[in-house]
């Protein structure tokens, strides 16, 4: 293959603050690259650099003649009243070739991208359909390599899938930004990464991400016996020069200067590969005793014509994990108001129980003032301390745990990124006593570790989650249940995001057939039928029940104590999923425990 693209020991400061240095690298036709590494270390910047937007402080970028690339920003301005063919055709005006010519490939790829009215405005498209256009329209202009920063914000899961086929089946050449670890995982063949951690900080590996992530251990282990065996060298050295060893003047001054360059070379290697301090983060609970936090029966809600739920029934227990799915605008932000109270339901009852707190991260941050500096807004009682799980902790130190540097402490809020605002936003949660825990997109913006950390955040809280996420690894590691908005008022529960999209390939008739089979239901459930006594099986299960539950909640509480480093990944999975197992089991015998209990009420009655 050869290079469309060729960095030359390629340098970038930010002020005084180094981002990336000496990076040599080749782009070269048909690969696809991911772009990996924490918030803050320059990725964006070096995707700009390449597409000739910013400046570079040393070093060289070469590239092939008349090469043709584009790049994609996360936030691209559409004026809002033109159509999306102009949209698109605008795009390429520079380009060359002639109208009809570039008319004819915008309309090709808007209809790959699933657009089938070519003529409406840009400003009625929601924000998922102005990414795909944004996307749609560049691909379209056919370049040579193209530079996409983040390009599943404003996606719902629907959209990113479309986007990972899309890339996968596309004749293309990219370099992307994405913390999007299944996105990764199917449509790169190619790992680079820019950390302080590596030598020059970047690092990169022809392989698909996991393997990179095998790959990148391994690198660090090298490493960590590299800098074992110059330490010893280094020492035999000072060992040498303390012995006063005689020797010509020019030799031995070469080689004080040779031990020098060892013990600052091993202290970089120390530096680089030290073991991180293992942070866990965990929201705090209010502990609250209780079999049902929230039940909701019956809920109905529409807004204007249009039905969101049909008659919704949802218990939220200790140790539920609840995975909301569906496209948007179905109803998943609908019921995480009507749980957190903050919206009416049309008819149905909600029921929370005595002194249970609700805490909700709402994906638009409208409850972070931007105004405060880091400081003000990570101690909102304006004490340098705080009280995190009856440990009283300087803000510093919050702050690290929440991977923030000392030194941004006095930065504004607004200042912040994307990803830090996140985190500041999150650990302000943390520090609120719940015992229901209501997230709306909390990736968004977060780099892979922090999304990590918040996974194994919410594996190991006691209370109930409600989680809406269009990360598909994150969905799949924390929820232990799931539940799908299928449109028209209807959910369906489902075991996995596989059952899910099998549910939405036969879509309508699945929905028609649950809506008729619902119609049919209720009429024949009368309050007057003549009640049945146990039979000799449920009166056996019925004395056994309680300590059947006793026992299912105990191996529960064992599995939640002893919670598996989500950075494991395959022990992590097991781990998942045998605290799924048992949550399932949990549930199941309360709901045969209630169906045995209603009927045993009925023979009272």
């Amino acid at each position: 293959m050869s290079d469309l693209l060729l960095c030359r020991n390629l340098t970038k400061y930010l002020g005084d603050r180094l981002l990336f240095k000496g990076i040599d690298y080749s782009i070269k036709k048909g690969q696809r690259i991911g772009l990996i590494g924490p918030n803050g270390v320059g990725k964006s910047t070096f995707l700009k650099t390449l597409a000739g937007l910013v400046d570079y402080d040393s070093g060289e970028i070469v590239t092939t003649k008349n090469l043709k690339f584009v790049y994609i920003p996360q936030v691209e301005e559409i004026d809002p009243n033109i159509t999306v063919l102009d949209a698109a055709v605008q795009a390429a005006q520079n380009d060359l070739g002639d109208e009809f010519e570039k008319q004819t490939q915008a309309s090709i790829y808007l209809s790959k991208i699933g657009f089938d009215d070519f003529e409406q405005k840009v400003g009625d498209l929601s924000g998922g359909w102005v990414k795909r256009l944004c996307i749609a329209r560049q691909v379209a202009r056919q370049p040579d390599l193209l530079l996409l920063d983040e390009p599943t914000n404003h996606l719902d899961m629907e959209g990113i899938e479309w986007l990972e086929k899309f890339l996968k089946t596309e004749n293309l050449t990219y370099l992307l930004i994405s913390h999007d670890r299944r996105l990764l995982q199917n449509a790169t063949s190619s790992i680079l990464e820019i950390n302080h951690k590596f030598k020059n900080t970047y690092w990169s590996y022809e392989s698909d991400y996991k393997t990179y992530l095998g790959k990148r251990e391994d690198y660090f282990e090298t490493e960590k016996q590299r800098a074992s065996n110059l330490a010893n060298k280094a020492r035999a050295e000072d060992a040498w020069l303390k012995a006063g060893v005689k020797a010509r003047g020019t030799k031995q001054e070469a080689r004080k200067k040779n031990a020098y360059d060892l013990f600052d070379e091993v202290k970089d290697l120390k530096n680089r590969t030290k073991e991180e301090k293992k942070v866990s983060l965990e929201f705090e609970t209010n502990e609250k005793k209780t079999k049902r936090l929230l039940v909701l029966h019956n809920i109905f809600k529409n807004y204007k014509d249009k039905k969101i739920l049909g008659g919704l029934d949802l218990t939220l227990t200790p140790n539920m994990r609840i995975g909301l799915l569906g496209k948007n605008g179905v109803g998943k932000s609908t019921l995480m108001d009507i749980i957190a109270g903050d919206l009416e339901q049309d008819s149905g009852k909600r029921n929370l129980a005595e002194g249970v707190k609700i805490v909700k991260f709402d994906q638009s941050r409208a409850l972070l003032d931007k105004t405060l500096t880091l400081r003000e807004a990570l101690t909102p009682a304006g004490s340098d301390y705080i009280d995190y799980r009856g440990e009283r902790l300087h803000v510093a130190s919050w702050a690290s745990k929440l991977k923030f540097r000392a030194d941004q402490l006095e930065s504004p809020v607004h200042r912040l990124s994307g990803g830090e605002q996140a985190r500041v936003l999150l650990g302000q949660l943390m520090l609120q006593p719940a015992d229901i825990l209501l997230l709306d997109e909390p990736t968004n913006d977060l780099d892979i570790p922090s999304i990590e950390l918040l996974e194994e955040s919410l594996v190991t809280f006691p209370g109930a989650v409600c989680l809406v996420t269009h990360d598909r690894e994150m969905l799949e590691r924390v929820s232990t249940h799931m539940l799908a908005f299928m449109g028209g008022g209807v959910t369906k529960s489902v075991q996995s995001l596989s059952q899910w999209h099998a549910l939405v390939k036969n879509g309508s008739e699945d929905v028609q057939e649950e809506t008729a089979v619902k119609e049919e239901v209720k009429p024949k459930q009368s309050p007057k039928a003549k009640p049945q006594k146990f039979t000799y099986k449920e009166q056996q299960e019925w004395d056994k029940m309680e300590e059947m539950i006793l026992e299912a909640e105990t191996k529960l509480e064992a599995l939640s104590a002893n919670p598996v480093d989500a950075n494991m990944s395959d022990e992590f999975q097991v781990y998942c999923q045998e605290l799924s197992n048992a949550q399932e089991q949990v549930d199941t015998l309360y709901a045969r425990w209630e169906e045995l209990s209603a009927k045993q009420q009925s023979f009272e009655k």
